[in-house]
């Protein structure tokens, strides 16, 4: 193993944080936290402060998407993840369509398709950094996928399929929410953490859910079928006009995430936020297009992720090797996800990632890989 590759302090980024999530935390975001003691931290979350923190949140969320009439935002805890086992008892009356081209897409129609209450789902798949969009079928009732594939740097439009009748599209934007611009009303439930581009800690989940999307939650609590509490959107969406949540929420996660919100909104809401993330993603994309040992993994343009790029590496560059240097000298958290088994690096570039930081990370892969290969 060779010594580490002291990199020239000039080139070095002010921050070198880039993870795919969670995501960088700003100064600002911590001043929050020291602010909102003794105010808000340590409180009952059913009393006005932690009431009015959820409120923020809502209200803000509802700004920077400039919901239609009629769409609301809910929350609840246990993030995502917990989200599927919602949505799987909540909002599929009887069979739901996945596209699942990587491996978050794929765990939610896992969700789906063995839960013993549903017909089996029905899975449409695309090999990783390819995309596969959903189409009209009978007997679907839910039509799901993921707006951004954070495993492989793939994003896809947030479109509604012609021809879907009634049935709800249900997006998973965990990592595009906050970083993509969307029309949210392509979409009845859209669903995100706030640990990517909120640059907040993870253990809860938002949706902003149509008016469709609220009446099919209504209709399947009122049809006997049997849903754990901690898993009933009805709950959540009666706990949520409420302001609170049914179990005490992670009070510090919402006090960073307004803190961004504030941030965003200040700055110009979702564009600018979204147009951050462009920048610096487009840097990394022009970057490995001029170097003959690196090209985008995912081949298409057009389906390339603005917030998670992910870059192959030519075999005689290697990744491990590469990212060992870059660790040592405080550049962190771009190593590829671990069951794409490829020789790439994934760079996380959500707005709080200062483009001008992307453009040191590039300049510090150049200086360590003409080293390397001497």
């Amino acid at each position: 193993m060779t010594e580490i590759i002291t990199i020239p302090a000039a080139l070095l980024p002010r921050d070198g944080r880039f993870g795919s999530g969670p995501s960088k935390v700003s100064d600002a975001q911590l001043k929050a936290l020291v602010d909102s003691q003794p105010g808000v931290l340590g409180t009952s979350h059913r009393q006005a402060p932690v009431k009015g923190l959820v409120r923020d949140v809502r209200a803000m969320l509802a700004e920077l998407y400039a919901l239609p009439e009629g769409y609301e935002v809910i929350l609840g805890n246990g993030g995502s993840t917990m989200f599927w086992d919602a949505a799987a008892f909540s909002l599929v009356r009887e069979r739901a369509q996945h596209c699942a081209f990587g491996e978050f897409g794929s765990k939610f129609a896992k969700a789906t398709d063995l839960a013993p209450h549903l017909a089996a789902s029905s899975i449409r798949t695309a090999p990783g950094g390819e995309a596969v969009l959903p189409e009209a079928e009978d007997g679907i009732d839910v039509y799901a996928w993921p707006h951004n594939e954070t495993s492989t740097g793939v994003a896809v439009p947030v479109l509604r399929p012609a021809g879907i009748g009634d049935a709800l599209t249900v997006v998973d934007a965990t990592s595009a929410a906050g970083g993509i611009e969307v029309d949210i009303a392509q979409a009845d439930v859209y669903y995100f953490a706030p640990q990517k581009s909120f640059a907040s800690d993870g253990g809860l989940w938002f949706a902003i859910i149509s008016p469709a999307a609220i009446a099919r939650i209504e209709q399947i609590a009122a049809s006997g079928r049997w849903i754990p509490e901690s898993l009933s959107l009805k709950v959540a969406l009666d706990n949520s006009r409420a302001d609170q949540t049914l179990n005490t929420p992670a009070v510090a996660t919402l006090v960073m995430m307004r803190a961004q919100l504030a941030w965003m909104l200040a700055g110009g809401g979702l564009g600018f936020a979204a147009g951050r993330s462009a920048r610096s993603s487009g840097t990394l994309y022009d970057w490995a297009a001029g170097r003959d040992w690196a090209e985008a993994f995912v081949t298409d343009p057009g389906l390339r992720s603005p917030v998670v790029a992910t870059i192959d590496l030519h075999p005689r560059v290697d990744s491990a090797e590469l990212r060992r240097h870059l660790r040592a000298q405080g550049v962190v958290d771009i190593d590829p996800y671990r069951k794409l088994g490829r020789n790439q690096v994934r760079v996380g570039v959500y707005p709080a990632v200062d483009p001008e930081d992307v453009e040191s990370l590039v300049q510090c892969m150049d200086y360590l890989v003409e080293r390397l290969l001497t």
